[in-house]
């Protein structure tokens, strides 16, 4: 066994090779990173290749679309499960999720607590992916991971009187092979999910349901989607093909990373 000291910039999933008590990093195929409300960033694994968002009743506003973007932009693929089925108040939301995503991420509504619907979450996995379940606190991740995989047996945390939010009961990231195939890297909850290192233009071409329909694209690449001429995707809303309440979500994400970017560049600035 070799202890890996919590500064040595080694996360969960590096590929590695052993010599002795030292860990040579070999190159990483993908990085999973969010940023916190506090504007750090971390890295959460590496080398995964698809991404599951963890959503139950109430999930905060634009938290859905800012994790599939920051998976695809990561070259992962996103999918969407809907826990706490067994509740009828997440009837509402799966409605809305299946209106909202259908055709653009894989969707799975299950029950940790009932133990239902897992198994098409299991066969998806189970044909050799290595993914991460993220989500705000209280939604499940710790339960999900106790189903799919019972032997690691993690720990879960009663609902906080703040809110109605669960409390943490992750603090370190975890690798978990799964007995049907596949693995799992168990995060700790966060109430945020912050886009990190994203361009305008890659919001523009991962926010989902902005996907070309038809063969359709808009007339210049780098459409932002905004008050470009010949923009394919204002022409769909204005059809209705694309709801107003979408493009409006696509906006108020699209002005923050557009401040954000603002904010990288000023200080690049004052640096040089």
């Amino acid at each position: 066994m070799v202890r890996v000291k919590r500064n040595s910039g080694h996360v969960v999933g590096d590929d590695v090779v052993v010599a002795g008590e030292v860990l040579k990093q070999m190159p990483r195929k993908t990085e999973l990173r969010r940023r916190d409300a506090r504007g750090g960033i971390h890295l959460v694994a590496a080398n995964l290749d698809v991404l599951g968002i963890v959503v139950a009743p109430d999930p905060p506003s634009g938290f859905i679309d800012r994790a599939i973007v920051a998976a695809r932009v990561a070259a992962l693929q996103p999918f969407l499960v809907v826990n706490k089925c067994d509740l009828a108040e997440t009837a509402d939301l799966l409605g809305k999720v299946k209106n909202t995503y259908t055709g653009s991420v894989p969707i799975f509504p299950v029950s940790a607590a009932h133990k239902s619907g897992l198994e098409e979450v299991q066969h998806f996995l189970g044909v050799g992916h290595r993914g991460a379940f993220v989500g705000t606190t209280g939604v499940g991740k710790s339960s999900l991971l106790n189903v799919l995989c019972p032997e690691i047996g993690l720990k879960v945390g009663a609902l906080s009187d703040y809110k109605g939010l669960g409390r943490h009961t992750t603090t370190v990231s975890t690798l978990h092979a799964l007995s049907g195939g596949g693995e799992l890297v168990d995060t700790p909850g966060f109430r945020d999910f912050g886009l990190v290192e994203i361009s305008e233009e890659d919001l523009a071409i991962f926010f989902p349901g902005f996907e070309e329909h038809d063969g359709i694209s808009c007339r210049f690449r780098n459409c932002r989607h905004r008050s470009e001429p010949g923009c394919a995707v204002a022409e769909q809303v204005n059809q209705g093909i694309i709801h107003a309440e979408r493009y409006a979500t696509y906006l108020e994400i699209l002005t923050e990373v557009e401040k954000e970017q603002a904010e990288f560049r000023s200080k690049g600035w004052k640096n040089q």
